[in-house]
């Protein structure tokens, strides 16, 4: 029997390699092609939604449908007091949001002390992301309608949604400001800053980019949302139009609600009318959003 060879081993072990290369290649091409094909199936999905509504929807919308208020006839519903409490609500809750919950990232990632009290209001702050939003609205009936005294206005609707979003503003503040590479801060120090000085003018300037997208899908989540508001509000049938944040207040979710629970053939196409405003009111804050957010991110670039 002949003894084996070092080239007899590097021999089998080259066949070995490019064995498994090729399994971990058609691995690999098999993996992409079923996402490709998961992706295919939901931007089909959404495609046939959208495209759904348009054709349900777009015949009703004109002047009268915005600026006139809900009626029990389809033909002479609109969307005027729905459409300024959601301007009102939405509004405020970015109000509120975007300074509490960054400041609240800066604070945990750049002052709070690393020890257990920390961790714990870590990880609290990661579960009540996914709390679900009934919840929220049972705690802003419960804290700022009764205990508070606010009653059911504007600004009691608002702050419900603020402490619904914050955790997400939350989580997405505190990567983005944990993406600022740390040789940042030490030259920042290093050249005689304060902590503060380095937060303001350094680390906040690169990290605002993503704190503004944090901000755009907590936004996106708060005018969706009609439970809580739901709660809070309590009307689906609104023929005013709110003037400040202390009157009562109905949004275009409870109103598109209200319209789609109704058994006549008309009120869906009013319902798709509605939501069609809806996602254009959106795409509207989103748009003004993510044009701030390039704003800061070629300024910070450069």
């Amino acid at each position: 029997m002949e003894p084996t060879t070092s080239d007899d081993v590097r021999s089998v072990s080259a066949e070995q390699f490019h064995s498994s290369l090729r399994g971990r290649r058609l691995i690999g091409n098999a993996a992409v092609v079923l996402f490709f094909l998961s992706t295919l199936v939901g931007l089909a999905t959404l495609a046939a939604l959208i495209i759904d509504i348009l054709i349900d929807g777009l015949p009703w919308i004109d002047w009268d449908f915005l600026s006139t208020y809900p009626s029990r006839r389809p033909a002479d519903a609109g969307l005027r007091s729905a459409l300024f409490g959601t301007l009102w609500v939405g509004g405020l809750t970015a109000l509120f949001t975007f300074p509490i919950g960054t400041a609240t990232a800066i604070y945990l990632e750049e002052y709070a002390p690393r020890n257990k009290l920390t961790q714990l209001i870590e990880v609290n702050i990661s579960n009540l992301a996914g709390v679900p939003s009934i919840v929220y609205g049972l705690l802003g009936l419960a804290v700022f309608v009764f205990l508070l005294g606010m009653g059911r206005v504007i600004i009691a609707g608002a702050l419900t949604l603020t402490l619904l979003v914050l955790p997400l503003l939350i989580v997405a503040g505190r990567e983005a400001i944990r993406a600022v590479p740390d040789s940042y801060r030490q030259g920042s120090l290093a050249l005689g800053a304060t902590r503060w000085q380095t937060v303001r003018h350094v680390i906040l300037p690169s990290a605002l980019p993503g704190i503004l997208t944090g901000t755009i899908l907590a936004m996106s989540r708060a005018i969706g949302e009609a439970a809580p508001l739901l709660a809070i509000s309590g009307l689906v049938f609104v023929t005013f139009t709110p003037g400040h944040p202390f009157e009562r207040f109905t949004v275009l979710p409870i109103q598109i609600f209200n319209w789609v629970s109704r058994p006549q053939l008309d009120w869906q196409h009013v319902t798709a009318a509605a939501i069609i405003i809806l996602l254009l009111v959106l795409l509207s804050m989103n748009s003004i959003a993510i044009l701030l957010r390039d704003r800061f991110q070629r300024r910070s670039e450069e």
